[in-house]
């Protein structure tokens, strides 16, 4: 379709639309003839002028899928309409080559000088200036510190997972010394045998490459279906060509790496010395390098144990952070208004309380209300604040703006610290009451009573509201966020009526079962009008905090995997060393040595590695958790209790892992060891 025509975009101009790719498939049937022909939005007949490619997608955090013009007024000098334009976000394309600084100061500039033709009231001087973000940091910063952490956790899962492969190459190399050695002796060149082991390297790596990029193919669906929701751009992840390519890159990189440590160690030695011993002298040489290569390992498995840790310890902190309300038993849903019918407030108003009677008959509700924006729920009304006292310019710092209606308060379980809540006489049109939040009256009254005194909410042209009560600190935007000031207002005392409320329920039970009659008993009033983001409101604070359990999750499996690998390898190495030293434990059993002692001494390697390993991963993991540092809460990344847990239970792993080689080193017979010798 040809679009929007920038003509159209005025007052009084036509009605035209253009829909999503998927709104199109999905109720236009994927039809093309839909462009020109007309539908019907709230009431009114939109034509439709284009459709938008499958690949577009709104970065927004509410997505879209009908896009209309705004057809305002710019000449209307009125500051309580539209055109004032408060409300709306503005997206702008920086010239090519032009920095951002640059652009931000020039749009500086431009909040330093008004344009005469467009006045600006006096709590809108814009002394601030105005922020600029790129779209790439505004669709993706509330991920990036989960982004970051999850590829910190396949970095060291990574380097553990090449540690393990190089420690087992260089003792099968060293196995194979003999064997090299006959083969340099029979005229096979050097540049031979080191492209030989390379060779090898690159084969497990390319093989075990593309088993992983197999199980990631399968199981790219799982993560995404696990994610959180709202997670940006989660619909693009999946394994296609460029994340192809860049797999096979790194395990070609990690080939070539791996083989030339057994090549290096070779070169180094000498191969031809190679004939002159046996195996098990051979990889005595390797065994400083393997053993080193453990205490890096148990040193990266600690890094990703603790912070897995520190995530697990901030979840369980955040779990128990009081939300200020109550929230068993609690079924919550959003009703919006559209259409002509709802022009005037009192159409709005009188609709939602028709609404809210007839939810409270539903059998099984205890108590209804509603409500502006709910706590949790990603809502962020947000108006400037002041005591009357005040200056009429200063604009007052920012609190949640709730209109609720009489019972609100009762039906969430927030409870009254001072004064009275907003009953049926608040809810007449002359009412100036207002309840106000602990902290925000801390701050209008300092050292006062709060009760009767005025503030004023917004613009500060209005009439002041009376503080009639106080009410305890709500957490709105997530459980982590500070104490939050907030002004509370019936919808009637509020100088335009929302378009759209929040229906709160508790019910006797199971409040998930009452959602179809609460959702009948609503529609029974208009049946037109929509109900959106139903949920159980204990479900909704879960999914609040979904992107640190999310990480908590991912980061808990990579430190599971870390773990294994480490006490494998550490296993490896211990069982190696008891091979390597058969003769010698051998020695030590004929001429007395005790089978506790023997075990004493196979399990005191290992458990010296290991606190090789633990000293040098608690700096690693210092260092390591700053990625996950904007994810914690509650506690430190530093935090001693974390560090001394996950050091722990890397030692019990690593004695469960060192005891096994060691009993078989005292069950060894002195007389088959020395005469195989």
């Amino acid at each position: 379709g040809p679009g929007f025509d920038r003509a159209a975009d005025h007052r009084g101009g036509p009605d035209v639309v253009v829909v999503s790719h998927g709104l199109w498939r999905r109720r236009f049937g994927g039809d093309s003839a839909i462009i020109g022909r007309e539908v019907t939005l709230d009431g009114d007949a939109f034509r439709v002028v284009g459709i938008m490619p499958r690949a577009f997608e709104n970065v927004p955090p509410h997505p879209a899928q009908l896009w209309s013009l705004l057809q305002y007024d710019a000449s209307l000098p009125s500051f309580d309409s539209a055109e004032w334009g408060h409300h709306l976000n503005m997206v702008g394309r920086v010239k090519q080559g032009l920095p951002g600084d640059d652009a931000g100061d020039e749009l500086n500039r431009i909040a330093a000088n008004p344009i005469p033709e467009h006045a600006r009231p006096p709590w809108a001087t814009m002394a601030r200036g105005l922020s600029l973000r790129s779209l790439e940091e505004t669709a993706t910063a509330n991920v990036r510190p989960l982004y970051l952490a999850l590829l910190g956790g396949v970095v060291l899962l990574l380097a553990i997972a090449c540690v393990n492969v190089t420690n087992l190459l260089l003792a099968r190399g060293a196995r194979r010394r003999g064997e090299l050695a006959m083969r340099a002796a029979l005229g096979a060149a050097h540049g031979r045998l080191v492209r030989q082991l390379l060779t090898e390297g690159l084969l497990l790596a390319v093989l075990g490459g593309m088993l992983g990029v197999t199980v990631a193919w399968f199981g790219t669906g799982g993560l995404v279906a696990l994610s959180p929701p709202g997670l940006p751009r989660v619909d693009t992840i999946a394994v296609k060509g460029g994340s192809f390519a860049f797999a096979l890159g790194v395990t070609t990189f990690i080939g070539i790496v791996v083989g030339l440590v057994p090549v290096i160690a070779n070169a180094r030695r000498g191969v031809h010395a190679g004939m002159l011993e046996t195996a098990r002298r051979a990889a005595i040489g390797h065994a400083v390098t393997r053993r080193v290569l453990v205490v890096a390992e148990v040193g990266l498995a600690l890094a990703l144990l603790t912070g897995a840790g520190l995530l697990l310890r901030s979840t369980q902190r955040l779990a128990a952070v009081p939300p200020g309300f109550d929230p068993s038993d609690m079924v919550i849903m959003q009703v919006q208004t559209s259409g002509q019918r709802f022009a005037d407030d009192a159409a709005v108003h009188r609709f939602f309380d028709e609404s809210l009677d007839a939810v409270r008959q539903v059998p099984g509700v205890v108590s209804a209300a509603l409500t502006s924006q709910l706590p949790l729920s990603g809502d962020l009304d947000v108006y400037g604040v002041k005591g009357e006292h005040h200056t009429r310019s200063d604009v007052g710092r920012g609190a949640y703006r709730y209109t609720v209606s009489p019972g609100y308060f009762e039906t969430m379980g927030i409870p009254i610290v001072r004064g009275r809540s907003l009953g049926a006489r608040d809810a007449g049109g002359e009412s100036r009451a207002v309840v106000v939040s602990e902290t925000l009256a801390r701050r209008v009254a300092p050292g006062r009573d709060p009760i009767g005194q005025r503030v004023r909410v917004g613009r500060p042209d209005l009439p002041a509201y009376t503080i009639v009560g106080v009410v305890g600190d709500v957490k709105q935007a997530s459980l982590e966020a500070g104490s939050a000031e907030a002004v509370y207002v019936t919808p009637q005392g509020w100088y335009f009526a929302d378009p759209a409320l929040w229906v709160v329920v508790r019910a006797a039970s199971e409040a998930a079962t009452l959602i179809p009659s609460i959702k009948r008993a609503i529609w029974s009033v208009d049946v037109d009008q929509p109900i959106v983001r139903i949920a159980v409101m204990e479900d909704l604070i879960i999914r609040s905090e979904a992107q640190r359990r999310f990480a908590l999750n991912i980061v808990g499996v990579f430190a599971v995997l870390a773990l294994a690998l480490a006490v494998i390898g550490l296993y490896g190495v211990v069982s190696g060393s008891v091979v390597e030293r058969s003769y010698e434990i051998g020695i030590r059993a004929a001429l007395g040595a005790s089978h506790n002692r023997i075990l004493a001494l196979v399990i005191g390697q290992g458990m010296t590695l290991t606190a090789l390993g633990i000293a040098a991963g608690v700096a690693g993991a210092a260092l390591a958790s700053e990625m996950v540092a904007t994810l914690l809460f509650g506690i430190s990344r530093l935090d001693p209790l974390t560090y001394g847990t996950v050091a722990a239970v890397l030692a019990v792993a690593a004695a469960i892992a060192s005891w096994v080689p060691a009993a078989r080193a005292a069950r060894v017979d002195p007389a088959s060891t020395l005469r195989a010798d």
